[in-house]
């Protein structure tokens, strides 16, 4: 059996690409210090003979063996309100867990895939964004630690494929949502999904015309494994570029949710992106891959899972 590591594997997006690859027949190994999920998202593969969970920090020295095919690297706290919490252990998650991350699949030739971020472009003059952009970053802003730190980790990926030959690519994600998401993690689709299901008024920063593009997670997915089981370097960019407003991603789904809920504005948010849209020119090209799950269907999923969380609470209280 094919032997996968995924670091950051009990987060959102970590737990889903798990759960993929052990229904493909791959036998994986995740590994997280567990300081931004509880592991709840891996319930359902516990009991699997082909998944290992192994507790511990990217940072350290990795408790891992060979042989490994593949290293899917997504370690790292990915909401504002997680990596603003201890900036420095965001830095060092981006700098020293990747160069771990680096150094174990070099030593068993496997191919690594570090996931970075649509904020490396930060508040971009160039739109759409291609991976040819250098970006627009604020090195010192309050989103500095977790921007400035996926910069220099794709720097540093950059550097061993150069200097040590290990085969590595980085994936630019772009707004990935979909089920799983905790409710208190501060980003748009789950704040928003919250407050419209409480009948709650849904805040809105700023004039609420900054625009975002939402890749439903198993758009993530496919677009992570196409460039894991490819040679392409990299970067590419893995979204959606149906881009919206924020104010019509947050009409759209007291709509599809059927909420009374009402739109209210807050307070801008410094160095918040005024546009966000890739451009998926060389995913198409190199990788075949585009997104397939349209807004709203996508939505309407995240939806009804945590209606039908929200219920069994219920029940189950």
């Amino acid at each position: 059996m094919k032997r996968v590591v995924v670091t950051g594997a009990a987060g959102f997006l970590g737990a889903r690409l798990c759960r993929r690859l052990v229904a493909d027949g791959y036998e994986v190994v995740g590994l997280d210090d567990l300081s931004t999920a509880d592991g709840a998202n891996l319930a359902e593969l516990r009991s699997e003979p082909a998944f290992d969970l192994v507790v511990g920090d990217v940072t350290e020295p990795w408790a891992l063996s060979g042989p490994v095919e593949k290293v899917l690297h997504l370690a790292s706290p990915a909401s504002p309100r997680d990596y603003q919490r201890d900036p420095v252990k965001t830095l060092r998650t981006a700098a020293l867990g990747t160069e771990r991350a680096l150094a174990f699949a070099g030593t068993f030739g496997a191919r690594l895939v570090f996931a970075s971020t649509s904020e490396v472009y930060g508040d971009p003059a160039v739109h759409p964004q291609p991976e040819s952009y250098w970006g627009h970053v604020n090195p010192i802003g309050p989103r500095s630690m977790y921007d400035e730190g996926k910069r220099y980790a794709e720097a540093l990926v950059t550097a061993w494929r150069g200097q040590y030959r290990v085969d590595a690519a980085i994936a630019r994600i772009f707004n990935s949502y979909g089920p799983g998401m905790r409710s208190d993690d501060g980003r748009l689709v789950p704040t928003f999904v919250r407050q419209a299901l409480a009948g709650e008024p849904l805040t809105v920063n700023g004039d609420g015309r900054q625009t975002r593009s939402l890749c439903y997670v198993d758009d993530t997915v496919d677009g992570l494994l196409a460039l894991a089981h490819g040679a392409v370097a990299g970067p590419v960019n893995i979204g959606n570029d149906d881009e919206r407003t924020v104010c019509e991603l947050a009409t759209l789904i007291v709509e599809l949710s059927g909420s009374t809920s009402v739109i209210e504005r807050a307070g801008a948010v410094v160095d918040e992106p005024r546009r966000r849209c890739p451009d998926l020119s060389v995913a198409t090209r190199l990788l075949g891959w585009r997104p397939n799950v349209s807004i709203e269907d996508g939505l309407m999923r995240t939806i009804d899972h945590v209606r039908q969380e929200e219920l069994s609470c219920g029940s189950s209280g």
